[in-house]
């Protein structure tokens, strides 16, 4: 018994030695290879976890004072469409046929006012508001309602339908709170931009995001009121922007105004992760034009051309395509803008020629159309341009004098009614029966002005001007707004007198 006792505990004690002898070995080999404790573990290897990280920061971006900063320059503005009577067509029916002129009845409809809501923000202490046009287009009465729940009367001082922006004026007795003006170029993709409208009447709303991307051209975007809006240069971001939110502010980390929240691209109208908003690059000449002169001045290059960025399209049955991906073939290049026709009398008339391809302005690369719509958006007429393209293989660069859509670098001044010199209104009942017409508008005065000097009088009925019917004051309005800026600038109009006789007049709108 005391035999077996001795060689169980001989056993235990050589499994023991063994497991010690074991441990301490390992321990050993282990010691050599890594550290015992997690916190040596780190301490041995700094250079690893320092190149992983040293990139990112210790907290999260703190948007706070850029926020403080800005709500309280975003106002809430409420614009008024009044009430206004208008003339509706009817259709034709047979007694019109045989007993009237075959174009139907008219009728007179009382229009329901309409009010619209969006956002401004306020860039002077004098009172200067940037807004969107759609979101004062139209209105008669303006209220533009501060973060401190003050409410003031707006008063239009320009509009530009073409970038969708708008200057307006509010006065105060003491000076408005405002956001510093910064530098869109200097954006970068990644950043953290902060989206501030007052879309509800409350007050001053924020939403962050990041910079998407830069100098985005889109089509079948909706202006943040859900209206169609037009093809512009943007910047993108996943800030939430929506309705209300319109003429508001894209503020970056340090409380900079960098962008006007413009639209967002929705197939639904409601927000889903895609915001623009109008660079200040381009803000900022709109907004010293429209001050300056009340009207855009604005620069064209004069050619006719194709973005070479289509070519990463997969449509590779459209004839279009297949020419642009020769092109980037034939020049070994993917980028650029393809120069297809250089207008007569345009600015790149005689110094460029078809088949250059643009690849800067300025020194500024351009990718894509877009790019150069930006950098153009912010010359004037009459501004030179160093234009560097590929011809025949071969970079030049040339030095192009700007001019405006008339094909000169003179100065576009707002389009004023008055200009005409003469008063109108729609014509009576009694006159349309009298002369067997069913629309035109009367000129009830002519004074000093373009009417005077086309030779019209007192009592012309106007029928047409520009080929367009005109019912009303504001069909006149809106053609002769559209001539202004035309290279013609001038209104075809023909009518008649009370007498039947028929005449004709050509009114010149050139303000030189």
């Amino acid at each position: 018994m005391r035999k077996t006792a001795r060689n169980i505990l001989g056993a235990v004690a050589l499994v023991a030695l063994s497991a010690g002898v074991a441990g301490v070995t390992t321990y050993k080999l282990l010691s050599k290879e890594r550290p015992a404790t997690f916190s040596q573990l780190f301490e041995q290897e700094p250079q690893y976890h320092q190149a992983s990280f040293s990139g990112m920061p210790s907290q999260p971006v703190d948007l706070t004072a850029a926020a403080e900063s800005s709500v309280h320059a975003v106002v809430h503005i409420r614009a008024t469409q009044l009430s206004r009577t208008q003339t509706v067509q009817e259709m034709p029916d047979i007694f019109d046929f045989f007993f009237g002129d075959g174009t139907g009845r008219q009728r007179q409809v009382q229009t329901q006012p309409r009010v619209g809501f969006g956002s401004g923000v306020i860039i002077s202490k004098d009172g200067y508001v940037v807004t969107n046009n759609h979101v004062v287009e139209g209105a008669d009465e303006i209220v533009v309602k501060l973060n401190d729940d003050r409410e003031l009367k707006g008063r239009v001082i320009g509009t530009d339908p073409s970038t969708d922006l708008a200057l307006l004026k509010i006065e105060g007795d003491d000076e408005f709170p405002t956001i510093p003006v910064g530098n869109s170029d200097n954006l970068k993709v990644g950043e953290w931009v902060l989206a501030v409208g007052n879309p509800f009447n409350l007050s001053s709303t924020v939403t962050a995001g990041i910079v998407s991307a830069k100098a985005r051209s889109l089509g079948g975007g909706r202006a943040a009121n859900g209206q169609a809006a037009d093809i512009q240069s943007f910047i993108q971001t996943d800030a939430a922007i929506n309705q209300g939110n319109s003429g508001g502010a894209l503020v970056n980390a340090r409380g900079e105004l960098v962008g006007i929240n413009a639209m967002l691209y929705s197939p639904t109208g409601a927000y889903s992760g895609y915001g623009f908003a109008i660079p200040t690059s381009i803000m900022t000449k709109v907004v010293a034009d429209l001050k300056q002169f009340g009207a855009v001045q604005r620069a064209m290059l004069g050619v006719v051309c194709t973005d070479l960025n289509l070519s990463l399209t997969y449509d590779e049955n459209d004839a279009t395509i297949k020419s642009i991906k020769e092109k980037c073939k034939e020049l070994g290049i993917k980028e650029g803008i393809w120069v297809r026709e250089v207008s007569e009398g345009g600015s790149a008339a005689g110094i460029l020629k078809e088949n250059d391809v643009i690849t800067a302005i300025e020194g500024r690369a351009i990718h894509k159309f877009s790019d150069m719509q930006e950098v153009l958006a912010q010359k004037r007429p009459g501004d030179k341009v160093t234009v560097s393209v590929l011809r025949d293989k071969q970079k030049k660069e040339f030095t192009i004098t700007l001019k405006n859509a008339q094909g000169n670098t003179k100065v576009v001044k707002s389009a004023d009614m008055q200009l005409l010199g003469a008063t109108f209104r729609p014509i009576s009942n009694e006159l349309k029966k009298q002369l067997n017409l069913s629309y035109g508008l009367e000129v009830t005065g002519v004074g000093e002005g373009r009417m005077a000097d086309a030779g019209i009088r007192k009592g012309f009925i106007i029928l047409k001007a520009n080929n367009t019917v005109i019912r009303t004051a504001d069909d006149l309005e809106k053609v002769f707004k559209a001539a202004a800026q035309s290279p013609d600038q001038v209104l075809f109009i023909s009518g008649m007198y009370p007498s039947g006789k028929r005449a004709y007049a050509t009114v010149e709108l050139s303000q030189e």
